[in-house]
Parts: C-alpha cells; structure tokens; sequence
C-alpha cells in the first residue's frame, strides 16, 4: 500500500493527508513592494485568496511546484532556483534582486530565516506571514499497515506523522526532496524523488512496489 500524505488525491493511493491550512488575515496590502518571494504552492493560493491583485508583481518562486501554482493563476515568475537551501537562496537574492521591494507570503513557522541572514548583507526582506498550519489528528486505527510506502512532500508531513503515529521499521518513506530527508527518524528506510514534485515522489513509489515484487 502507497501512503500519499499531502492534500492532493490521486487515485490508487491511500490518502492520509497530514496538514490543515488556515488563513491569518482578511486582507493583503501590496502597496510597498514591487516584487514577492513564494516558498510553497500554499502560499500562492493563500495570496490569491487575499487580493488576486498579488499577480501583477513579478515572482521569485521557491520550487517547481511554486513556480507551477503562480503561473496556473496568472502570475509571471522571475526567478527560480534549481534547489532551495535558505542561504544559497538568499545569496542569489543579494546578487540578483538587491534593488528591488521584496515581500516575502510565507506561513507562520519557516525553516530558515531569510529575513535576519539577507539583513547582514543591508538588504531589507519585508515578510507578510498569510497563513498557518496545524496537524491533522489520527487514531491508532487510521495507521499505515506494515510494509507501507509512505510519501512525505514536506518536512511538516514528517512532523505530523510522528505526533499521530510511531514509525515501523517496515515502512519505506518517499520524500520530496533533500530537506525533507532530514526530518526522517533515524534508520528509517528512504528514496529521495528524483525531483521535488509529488508526481516524482509518485512515479518513485511505484517503482519500489515493482522491486518488492
């Protein structure tokens, strides 16, 4: 059986999402930027939720799957790295956008702070936190069967999972990307998608069913 634990539903897959979305303002003031910072698709969606006006500015967007969401609700993407690692990011910023007005849509809980390493270098990063998350809470009945392959497209999946669930050693994680890996318990068994979309982490779990077989 293939766990797939994000939001998104995909047909011969348990789905066993790990994450509630929740919006933390009613409004969006875009009037002192001339360029925004994504680092999710949630983040886009939250944006447009807000003020769709967001997609008139130019987008530095964090991830495929970022850039994907801005440019399905009209947004022009500027800027994308191959791979996000906060301070490669924020150097590449430094170089490349040190002129510009950069807000930066980003949930409440981050894994690194830009704001405080791109202020060493005098480049004020304006942030605008636009939602939260929370975990989703499970029973013990609700736990993935041994043997499981299960898909982490985030290192809060990985969080949410461990507060519901004990990890067993018969499980073999999916994750999306090298961060994610990280968050992993330790010695648990894991393949890294071969790029950081859920269709890669998909098309990576059913390889491993053809090897179990």
């Amino acid at each position: 059986m293939i766990y797939l634990l994000s939001l998104t539903v995909k047909e011969g897959f348990a789905h066993l999402p790990m994450i509630d979305f929740a919006l933390l303002d009613m409004t969006l003031d875009l009037s002192g930027c001339d360029t925004l910072m994504f680092t999710s698709k949630q983040a886009v969606k939250s944006a447009e939720a807000l003020n769709s006006e967001w997609k008139k500015l130019p987008c530095l967007a964090i991830g495929s799957a970022t850039a994907k969401e801005i440019e399905s609700l009209g947004g022009k993407v500027i800027y994308q790295p191959k791979s996000f690692y906060g301070e490669t990011l924020s150097q590449d910023i430094i170089r490349l956008f040190q002129d510009k007005k950069i807000l930066y849509l980003r949930p409440k809980e981050v894994s690194f702070d830009s704001k405080r390493f791109l202020a060493k270098a005098g480049i004020l990063l304006q942030e605008k936190i636009i939602y939260e998350t929370s975990c989703i809470r499970y029973e013990e009945k609700d736990k993935p069967a041994q043997n499981a392959i299960i898909i982490f497209t985030s290192p809060s999946t990985i969080h949410c999972f461990l507060k519901n669930f004990t990890w067993d050693e018969s499980y073999t994680a999916v994750v999306i990307g090298e961060a994610t890996k990280e968050h992993l318990p330790v010695n648990a068994r894991y393949e890294v998608a071969d790029t950081p979309l859920i269709d890669s982490c998909i098309e990576k779990a059913k390889d491993l069913t053809k090897i179990v077989r």
